[in-house]
């Protein structure tokens, strides 16, 4: 992994009295020594009917907006200027969302892109992830810190999931670029690294009814766990990860990782995401679904190597839809 020097932060509202992705990614940037850019996309959708009636010019609007909208985007880049860092600004008509910050990503060639999970209505916990959250997770091309708790960074504790027996088909690679990642934000925040490994117990293979008790066939648990704790140990060297922050947990991943970051009173949880031969997109899974949906906490989501999002490159521009198209 290359060393993280530009950072796209995706504001969803200019206007907010509170932006922690843009708080937090000026944690990351001051220590980092990275440029910022703030980027905003406007996805709303217009009218045609509306345009008509009310006899507007759809490049004036477009224009009007955009300079509101970078007017806005300068006020914040101010601010964060006054930390020393540099910070540019970016303000485009794109749709769908997810897909507009993929486009800026490569654009800009981030390093890493910062976004705040999109708030759900009053029926969805404010740490569940939409749709669009869901959309750029998987297509983001560079390492994406999903901000969930609005909290600023104190000497954070960052937890790294890795596989070291790949037991979740993730290449070998993914770990490092996991245990990478994680030491470098960890340097700049002035943190603290864990690493998790969830192994699977062995299962007794059950025989067919009536042929007499459960008889354990597989491999013994002292055996799995010794060869665990071994690939897991060598994952590690040349990381510097505490033995006392060196966790490794029997049980299911859903179960065991939003534990251990509770225990350990983590403020980011590094996964990786795994990519499924066959298919044209990141492959998240049910699972890894369910672990990233129960965090309270920031998750940054972490991609193989040479990965790369099946993303239209041209930005959409405006999206205009007609009155037979609204719901």
């Amino acid at each position: 992994m290359r060393p993280i020097k530009r950072i796209l932060v995706a504001v969803k509202d200019p206007t907010a009295k509170s932006l922690p992705a843009v708080a937090k990614a000026t944690q990351l940037a001051t220590g980092l020594g990275a440029e910022l850019v703030l980027f905003h996309d406007i996805a709303t959708p217009l009218y045609a009917d509306m345009l008509y009636a009310r006899n507007v010019d759809l490049k004036s609007l477009q224009r009007d907006q955009l300079a509101l909208r970078r007017g806005q985007l300068e006020k914040i880049a101010a601010r964060v200027r006054r930390h020393g860092l540099s910070v540019s600004i970016v303000a485009e008509w794109d749709f769908p969302a997810a897909e507009a910050i993929v486009r800026q990503a490569w654009k800009q060639r981030a390093d890493l892109v910062v976004a705040e999970v999109h708030e759900g209505g009053k029926h969805r916990a404010r740490w569940l992830l939409s749709y669009t959250d869901w959309e750029l997770l998987r297509d983001c091309p560079a390492p994406l810190l999903l901000v969930k708790n609005k909290s600023l960074y104190r000497h954070p504790k960052l937890l790294a999931t890795i596989d070291p027996l790949h037991a979740f088909a993730k290449p070998a690679s993914l770990d490092r670029e996991i245990l990478r990642t994680g030491s470098q934000l960890t340097h700049a925040l002035q943190g603290e690294l864990h690493a998790l490994h969830v192994f699977s117990p062995p299962m007794p293979i059950l025989p067919p009814l009536a042929m007499g008790p459960i008889v354990d066939v597989s491999t013994p648990r002292d055996e799995t766990e010794a060869e665990a704790r071994k690939r897991f140990m060598g994952e590690l060297g040349g990381f510097e990860v505490k033995r006392s922050n060196r966790h490794l947990v029997a049980g299911r991943p859903v179960d065991v990782i939003p534990a251990v970051a509770r225990k350990t009173r983590s403020s980011i949880v590094l996964m990786g995401a795994v990519s499924r031969s066959g298919l044209k997109r990141i492959f998240i899974g049910n699972t890894a679904e369910t672990v990233i949906d129960s965090l309270g906490c920031d998750v940054l989501i972490v991609k193989p190597p040479r990965f790369e999002a099946k993303v239209p490159r041209a930005s959409r521009g405006v999206q205009i839809l007609s009155a037979a198209a609204t719901p």
